[in-house]
């Protein structure tokens, strides 16, 4: 037996002997001890991922890693209410917020596709086909910077950008104010939710916002299984978790109970966007560099990558296992070749599944007249 087996034998055998549902530690995540050594064999593992394993395995750190938070935060400026998240629903159905009058925000962000829209590139105004896949709004209410370029430092801010843009629903902000203004119903929607303040672009904006942040992904197998369930998922998902955290280096960007840091990463996808890269000229590591997408739900939300690129998560494991598509200066330092067998691959799979949730049927509001 090998070297890099028998450490990862082990490591699994530790995993279960203290229990699947406790942690490993933070040095783990941030270390670098997972990259061959110069002239080490593929396949082996270093000497030194033994030393740095802790001898137990603490509960407390796995639970405060990835244990879901209680409160949805809402901005102090924009409290949630009930009227305010009607209102931002009534707003996110409607296509009457585009300028063709058929495109709503819920025609790219479909609930019935885990809020994406199952294309590999989003379809825009006058059928035109977009130059990036559409991110699904899951948890974003946590969430610091949005697009996948990081443009919008909002919810507020990233409301208003598809709607004027000129490509995706292509309206102007003060005429659809005006439209907005003259139907009774919103006009009776707005004053509930926002009595002191008139209809106008900020206050679309901040219903909309208010009710994005109520789109939150329902526990999942994985939460249970965190909480102490251990016959919830099975032990081909707590292996995969395991190598999550270990040898496929998932967990350097997909951390976090929601599974990003919501951070930007050139992780080797072929293509001409430069990503973060076009507002951040001078920095090298920002080149073709793209938000870190959210795990929740991930198996419902194929193609995978800003493009599309990829159509499957078995696609998307061979991508990093092979350490990206292409090779250039900004290529994250994280990406590198994995070496995976066919069972750890499977695995891994296995464990992205337990992160998918039951979530609750959205209703669809009666549109104002």
């Amino acid at each position: 037996m090998s070297i890099g087996i028998a450490v990862l034998i082990g490591l699994s055998a530790l995993f279960v002997l203290h229990g699947a549902h406790q942690g490993l530690a933070e040095p783990l995540k941030q270390s670098n001890q997972y990259r061959k050594a110069p002239g080490q064999p593929h396949g082996q593992v270093s000497a030194k991922l033994m030393l740095d394993i802790p001898p137990k395995v603490d509960q407390a750190l796995l639970q405060a890693k990835y244990k879901r938070p209680e409160v949805i935060p809402f901005p102090a400026d924009n409290p949630h209410s009930q009227a305010r998240e009607l209102l931002g629903r009534t707003l996110f159905f409607d296509p009457r917020l585009s300028g063709s009058n058929w495109i709503a925000c819920a025609t790219c962000h479909n609930p019935a596709f885990a809020w994406g829209d199952g294309l590999p590139r989003a379809i825009g105004h006058g059928m035109q086909v977009l130059g990036r896949r559409t991110p699904t709004i899951l948890d974003l209410a946590w969430a610091d910077t949005l697009f996948w370029d990081g443009r919008a430092a909002s919810l507020e801010e990233q409301a208003l950008g598809p709607i004027q843009a000129a490509g995706e629903m292509n309206q102007p902000l003060e005429t659809l104010v005006n439209e907005l203004r003259a139907i009774p119903g919103y006009r009776e929607l707005f004053q509930t939710a926002y009595p002191n303040e008139p209809v106008a672009a900020t206050t679309i904006a901040k219903a909309i916002a208010t009710f994005e942040r109520t789109v939150i992904s329902s526990q999942a197998p994985f939460d249970r299984w965190v909480a102490g369930d251990e016959a919830v998922i099975s032990d081909a998902a707590k292996r995969g978790f395991v190598l999550f955290n270990t040898k496929a280096r998932c967990s350097q960007c997909h951390s976090t109970w929601r599974f990003t840091d919501d951070s930007f990463h050139d992780i080797g996808v072929a293509g001409d966007d430069q990503g973060r890269g076009a507002l951040l000229t001078d920095i090298v590591a920002m080149q073709y560099a793209f938000k870190t997408p959210t795990l929740r739900n991930v198996h419902q939300r194929a193609p995978y990558m800003h493009n599309g690129s990829e159509h499957t998560l078995e696609d998307v494991i061979a991508f990093y296992d092979q350490g990206g598509r292409v090779t250039r200066p900004s290529v994250s330092a994280d990406i590198q070749p994995l070496h995976l067998t066919i069972q750890e691959k499977s695995d891994l799979i296995a464990f992205l599944h337990t992160l998918t949730s039951e979530d609750k049927p959205m209703t669809v509001p009666t549109l104002p007249r």
